[in-house]
């Protein structure tokens, strides 16, 4: 008992990585959805198209080659450039999440009825008055159920942040199974993963149950 209870402390060092990674990326790249998402259901074809290449290029390729890029490649391209790994990593979540959400918001943008533009036209309101005041909070409320699993998604890929030297929680157990030769500490890192999930699972259910609009 002792024993495990000497390994968790030391996980949880790298938990705490794991949760200032998670939590930057998404304080960041759900504004950053919402906008992209508008930017990419306006009439701006050049924009749209531009927005399209985007998603279409972080969707399609596996995170961690964009960690890879982000944190090998751009110092290589621009010499003078210096990213540390936590910083790397922040800058490919962020922009990988951001691709997802974008789609997912677009998505729920585009499911709202024309009827609603119209009663906000016949109101008066011009449209960033539509978007912020109608649109936008009805689509969120759909969107609800696919954000959560992306919440859940991003939890298990933080642990790809081992391969550029981070030491999150994967990391700190697989230190410690290396040394002590037991697959006790990867035990231990599965339970405090599935301990954050349960409780974004929680926390997810009761928004959903509040504010999730039922089709």
């Amino acid at each position: 008992m002792s024993y495990i209870l000497d390994i968790t402390k030391f996980i949880l060092g790298g938990l705490t990585v794991t949760l200032k990674l998670y939590i930057v990326t998404a304080i960041f790249c759900l504004p950053l959805g919402i906008i992209l998402a508008l930017a990419k259901s306006s009439k701006f074809k050049v924009l749209n198209r531009i927005l399209g290449i985007y998603t279409w290029i972080f969707r399609g390729t596996p995170l961690l080659l964009q960690l890879f890029f982000i944190y090998y490649g751009l110092p290589i391209i621009f010499e003078s450039l210096t990213l540390t790994p936590f910083l790397a990593a922040s800058i490919t979540f962020v922009i990988n999440y951001s691709a997802y959400l974008t789609e997912i918001f677009r998505a729920g943008i585009g499911s709202i009825d024309d009827g609603q533009y119209e009663a906000a036209h016949a109101l008066g309101m011009n449209y960033r008055q539509t978007m912020t005041r109608i649109i936008i909070p009805q689509a969120i409320r759909r969107v609800i159920p696919p954000i959560c699993n992306e919440a859940i998604n991003l939890v298990k890929d933080t642990a790809l942040v081992v391969t550029i030297g981070m030491g999150d929680l994967l990391r700190s157990a697989k230190e410690v199974v290396t040394r002590d030769f037991t697959i006790t500490p990867f035990i231990v890192a599965a339970i405090f993963y599935l301990l954050i999930s349960s409780i974004i699972v929680s926390v997810f259910k009761r928004i959903e149950d509040k504010y999730c609009i039922s089709e």
